[in-house]
């Protein structure tokens, strides 16, 4: 998606949610003055959302070396680079909602994963302030960690369909009934989600969650088409490597907690405008699958 392409997008968005919000809104009957700001907010959520397409490592380079020279004419009405810093957490409810309107469909297949996001170096985690309180220590497949974890469920052609943020040492298997709420069908995940209790919760909902057993559990059988999908459970964990690798969403240069979330939700919409997400060519009989229905 073009900067053009995707301001038109986000300045379309804007304009509905302006309108809808100042429905909702209360009058006191007192006249007050409102002072719109130099940059709008379709703007700045453009800005923000553009650098995570750009290829900069940091937006401070992203913005004093590219914005504020090749953009000028795109955005005649540019601030400072601290003055947009400080101005980044107004349009954070905005990118959240915006992020909510770029999720795909649910087609009955569904993957689902956990990733870290690490919030500084693990030799710098007993004088890291800036998160205190909120990120914990956690343990993945690579190691440990500091900071949270991102928990996502996509569909087979790459497209989010549901994420949440939990602290570093929360169980991967704890968000899952609430992200699985709306979906229907199959969800595959690896063997850190296998549950008996889960199984059931979801199996009421009309989700069936599948997954592979461990080496020292006794062998069940599964349905040849479900063994095949599992393995192609590879599809989220590249999505996880793209959203750090070339939507930014991991660095431990964040001092705001606000611009971080602004930062993570930023680089999903990122994300969920590329032109080509991993997708797997299933043959007609693998995406024939029938939904569970209770």
């Amino acid at each position: 998606m073009s900067l053009v392409e995707l301001f038109c997008d986000v300045d379309d968005f804007c304009q509905l949610h302006e309108k809808a919000y100042e429905e909702q809104l209360l009058s006191s009957g007192v006249v007050k003055r409102i002072r719109r700001p130099q940059l709008s907010s379709s703007e700045m959520m453009t800005i923000i959302i553009h650098f995570h397409q750009s290829g900069y490592r940091t937006f401070k380079d992203y913005y004093t070396k590219h914005v504020m020279i090749h953009l000028v004419e795109a955005f005649p009405k540019l601030v400072s680079y601290p003055r947009f810093v400080a101005l980044m957490p107004r349009v954070g409810s905005l990118l959240l909602a915006y992020l909510n309107t770029c999720k795909g469909q649910c087609t009955g297949i569904s993957f689902i994963d956990a990733t870290s996001v690490a919030v500084c170096h693990n030799r710098r985690i007993s004088r890291h302030k800036v998160f205190a309180g909120l990120a914990e220590r956690g343990k993945t497949t690579m190691g440990w960690f500091y900071g949270f974890k991102l928990h996502l469920v996509v569909n087979e052609q790459g497209e989010l369909l549901a994420l949440q943020i939990t602290p570093g040492h929360v169980d991967k298997r704890k968000p899952v009934p609430k992200m699985c709420h709306d979906l229907l069908g199959k969800v595959f995940g690896d063997k850190g989600y296998l549950s008996k209790s889960l199984f059931e919760e979801l199996w009421q909902d009309g989700v069936q969650l599948v997954t592979m057993v461990r080496s020292n559990m006794k062998n069940r059988l599964v349905v040849l088409q479900d063994k095949l999908l599992s393995r192609k459970r590879s599809i989220i964990e590249t999505i996880n490597d793209q959203l750090k690798n070339i939507s930014q969403i991991e660095h431990s240069r964040h001092r705001s907690i606000n611009n971080f979330f602004v930062n993570l939700i930023a680089g999903l919409i990122a994300y969920c405008h590329q032109d080509k997400k991993p997708a797997l060519n299933l043959t007609p009989q693998q995406t024939a699958l029938v939904p569970v229905v209770q």
